[in-house]
């Protein structure tokens, strides 16, 4: 195809965005895939290649921009090396995760659904985690921590560069 001209996609990504949409340029329903695969590639979707995407698949780009906004597994925006998801469940709320997440905040200027600038973190509220028996609780990347305090919080996500 062509080169997509956006600091965050390197040649190497924009290689292996061609392949992705050269895979899958004549099966029918490929615009879920392609997304999926390209975001695994970049981290997010960026405008500029959902418009990559639909000149690629011929699909119009309404149509690629819908379902990158429709589905809560898109994301449009960068997000951190780290994801930190915050519950909000019954238990870890009443427990104390809203404090726990302002001190994320006061730390680190990081509110839920964003990431931090240096793309470091980024904070998620989730409804539920399935551990009540912890809470309050804290998940990051994969790693689950129960319990959490507002002054043991920082110490834990110091240990994510």
């Amino acid at each position: 195809m062509s080169t997509l001209d956006h600091p965050d996609i390197t040649p190497e990504m924009n290689a292996r965005i061609d392949e992705i949409i050269a895979a899958h340029v004549s099966e029918p329903g490929a615009v879920i895939p392609v997304l999926r695969l390209c975001q695994d590639e970049v981290g997010y979707l960026p405008v500029e290649l959902i418009d990559y995407i639909s000149r690629g698949l011929n699909i119009p780009r309404s149509d690629v921009f819908g379902v990158a906004t429709f589905y809560s597994l898109f994301s449009l925006t960068p997000k951190g090396r780290h994801k930190i998801r915050a519950c909000l469940g019954t238990a870890c709320y009443v427990k104390g995760i809203k404090e726990v997440m302002h001190r994320i905040g006061n730390t680190f200027g990081l509110h839920d659904g964003e990431t931090t600038e240096d793309r470091r973190f980024s904070l998620e509220a989730v409804r539920c985690v399935g551990a009540c028996g912890l809470a309050p609780v804290l998940v990051v990347n994969q790693d689950t921590y129960g319990d959490i305090k507002p002054d043991n919080v920082i110490d834990i996500l110091e240990k994510y560069e």
